[in-house]
């Protein structure tokens, strides 16, 4: 059987990732380009995994988007989802982009940002921002309240791992305490929080597949225990079309000083 990840380790993931993970919302992309008074801005998207966001940001019309990954597989992937956006790719972290300064208007983490170290990010990002141009944070959790279903499937991790903490989720972690760290921050000001809620209808193959995307689950579960959930997850679909699943963008931005 295959050994288990580590966390943060999205190599084996990234063709998951690529094929099944949703979109964010986009009126909270609409509602952050409203920030700027015109489409031309330079933009860079951090942790951008294999681009999904950064997609839709090029999509919108901005002057330019880089996205910077540190994930070769994630990065190889993007560039290939990305051929003929126009968007820049490199390789790099959260605290080490490889970006100049203040060079863009926008820099973005999307579902990224739990994997950085919140001092050492915020000053790179900082360094790498125009006066006057925003962070953005954002994170796209299943809100699965919203669907019985997805709280009964989610059971099964609890079943499997009682003290399963998640990383990612955008409901837990950095996300609780990330207005109160910006509005502290000396370099920043004007912290906004923006909410969106998407709904996905995915195929039983879509839905699992997202599932197979997701590091946090398996580096705790562990490969045997992940393998079980999925086959408690696939036994309870099969029979369905499709599985109606609700996402909620959350979005935290702040405003570069100078």
């Amino acid at each position: 059987m295959t050994s288990s990840l580590r966390p943060g380790d999205f190599s084996r993931l990234a063709d998951d990732y690529s094929a099944y993970r949703p979109g964010y919302c986009p009126s909270v992309l609409s509602a952050l380009l409203g920030l700027y008074p015109s489409r031309a801005i330079d933009c860079a998207d951090v942790g951008a995994g294999t681009g999904i966001w950064t997609r839709m940001v090029a999509a919108a019309g901005v002057r330019s988007v880089v996205a910077v990954e540190p994930d070769d597989s994630m990065r190889a992937n993007g560039e290939r989802d990305s051929a003929g956006t126009g968007i820049v790719w490199r390789k790099g972290t959260g605290d080490a982009t490889g970006l100049g300064d203040a060079c863009v208007d926008w820099l973005s983490m999307a579902s990224s940002f739990h994997w950085v170290d919140t001092a050492a990010g915020l000053a790179e990002f900082a360094r790498v921002l125009r006066p006057g141009g925003r962070f953005v944070a954002l994170w796209n959790p299943r809100w699965i309240e919203a669907n019985p279903l997805l709280v009964e499937i989610e059971s099964y991790l609890t079943e499997l791992c009682p003290d399963l903490k998640r990383v990612s989720s955008g409901r837990s972690g950095v996300t609780e305490t990330l207005a109160a760290t910006l509005r502290a921050h000396p370099l920043y000001d004007d912290v906004l929080y923006l909410e969106g809620e998407h709904v996905a209808r995915q195929s039983p193959a879509q839905y699992l597949g997202a599932w197979r995307s997701v590091n946090d689950v398996q580096a705790q579960l562990g490969a045997e225990r992940f393998a079980a959930f999925l086959d408690r997850a696939e036994a309870r679909i099969k029979d369905m079309d499709f599985i109606e699943t609700t996402y909620r963008t959350r979005t935290w931005t702040a405003r570069r000083k100078g």
